[in-house]
């Protein structure tokens, strides 16, 4: 089996999703679907069930899945510690950040790496919609994501930066002109849903107004990408992060100041039990710098 053949099954696996795990691996869905119909040939067995509504690994499947999913690990991790050595860097820290800014928080980059030259800090983007999946997989060592969390097995650090909500809006919909809005403006309007825990979501999108009115939850999405065209078309609207006005501006999306919305603050998570040295180093970097 080829090594691109094995990265696509465990992309499947993960996604349960042709076209995501085409587009997470750049690749286009058709060479997706080849790709596991030349594996499950060679298997002699299906390792998917997958119809209109949903794919689904089957009992092989998860078994290959489990086998192999370890030492193609192993494999990245030892090419990567090769790739490393190379350059004089005997370590590395994989930081995940849902938050678009990160340009922002250069000096927090520069001030670890002056401090840690052996250390190489890797980036990675996280959903919203599996805010800590790639935490707890181990793919990421800690994580920039808004507060607060409330999750027994990772710890929160520091708070690194805080922020006003807005209203993300269609350039057309009747709330773009205002100058600002409030909470008790989202129960005439649909808002879009998708972020997971409950409680997390809500310090965004709350199911009701203070009123007590009940908020119409629309669509679900994963990231700001998948909102624009929802924004745009004006089928739903999104309280977001002030941060998304400067990296997403757009002339078919306007960006409404929410005048009762808390500034929302964002910080460091890791998990607790994985706490290292750099983990605890970069943390403390942040909040010498908040």
């Amino acid at each position: 089996m080829e090594l691109r053949d094995i990265e696509i099954f465990l992309t499947l696996a993960e996604e349960l999703h042709f076209t995501r795990t085409a587009q997470r691996l750049h690749v286009t869905q058709a060479r997706v679907s080849q790709a596991i119909k030349k594996q499950e040939r060679r298997i002699g067995a299906a390792l998917f069930e997958r119809n209109n509504r949903r794919v689904a690994l089957t009992p092989i499947g998860q078994r290959l899945f489990d086998d192999i999913q370890p030492v193609y690990r192993g494999l990245c991790e030892g090419m990567d510690r090769a790739r490393l050595a190379a350059r004089g860097k005997t370590g590395v820290l994989r930081v995940g950040s849902i938050a678009v800014n990160l340009h922002d928080l250069r000096d927090l980059f520069t001030a670890f790496a002056q401090g840690h030259p052996e250390c190489e800090v890797q980036l990675r983007h996280v959903d919203f919609g599996d805010p800590f999946g790639q935490l707890r997989a181990g793919d990421i060592d800690v994580q920039i994501v808004w507060l607060p969390v409330r999750e027994p097995d990772l710890t929160v650090g520091p708070v690194i930066y805080t922020e006003p909500i807005v209203l993300a809006v269609g350039a057309s919909h009747p709330l773009a002109a205002r100058e600002s809005v409030c909470y008790e403006d989202l129960a005439d309007v649909t808002v879009m849903g998708g972020v997971r825990p409950d409680y997390w979501r809500e310090i965004l999108v709350p199911l009701r107004t203070p009123s007590g009115r009940l908020i119409r939850i629309g669509p679900s999405v994963s990231n700001f990408q998948e909102m624009i065209p929802i924004l745009v078309t004006g089928e739903a609207v999104s309280p977001v992060h002030a941060q998304a006005a400067r990296y997403y501006a757009r002339p078919d999306i306007a960006y409404v100041p929410i005048r009762d919305a808390p500034p929302g603050r964002w910080g460091l998570v890791w998990r607790t039990g994985t706490e290292t040295e750099l983990i605890r180093s970069f943390a403390d970097t942040a909040e010498h710098l908040s």
